[in-house]
């Protein structure tokens, strides 16, 4: 794949499917020795966890179930610093094993808003699984227990992610081009 243009954007190509696949393989591993026997509620934060989402529970090999939440932190290539709850929780959660699965933890807001509003629900445990994580930009204390890859605090692309609404779609993880 060569450059591809998102709007008043240029991204090149940074992380392949092949790749994203096996850092994928690494965390259902992971999530699946953890909860053996729990049966795990997972709770994909939307739009842009449908992605991890689906490729991941297709590897989870334990019972388990899956709703979403849709938030909104985001206007354009930078976070607000603000969480707008879109679509709630609709599902109990009280003394519940909770797994909430994030496309990318970057400063850490929407995770701490989300730990906010489950911790209200009193569940068994709660972690977070993430295919991207941006150390370099994160500013809580909170874990980010399951990883599928580190990376840079670059503006991405791709696999679920968007830059205003377009990009999701794409293969793989890209990269925008600074000039």
């Amino acid at each position: 794949m060569t450059t591809v243009q998102l709007h008043d954007l240029r991204f090149e190509p940074f992380i392949s499917e092949q790749e994203l696949g096996r850092a994928i393989d690494v965390v259902a591993v992971g999530i699946n020795a953890k909860y053996a026997g729990m049966r795990p509620l997972f709770i994909g934060v939307l739009n842009g966890s449908f992605f991890f989402a689906s490729e991941l529970l297709k590897r989870i090999t334990i019972e388990c179930e899956i709703t979403f939440v849709k938030v909104a932190s985001y206007h354009g290539t930078t976070s607000t610093g603000q969480v707008h709850q879109l679509i709630g929780l609709n599902e109990r959660i009280h003394g519940r094993h909770v797994v909430v699965l994030e496309d990318i933890v970057d400063t850490g807001n929407t995770i701490e808003h989300l730990m906010g509003v489950l911790a209200d629900h009193q569940p068994a445990s709660v972690s977070v699984a993430a295919l991207l994580f941006k150390p370099a930009a994160y500013k809580k204390d909170l874990p980010i227990e399951h990883v599928a890859m580190r990376i840079p605090n670059d503006f991405v692309v791709g696999s679920g992610l968007d830059h205003d609404g377009l990009g999701r779609n794409l293969p793989g993880i890209l990269r925008l081009i600074k000039d």
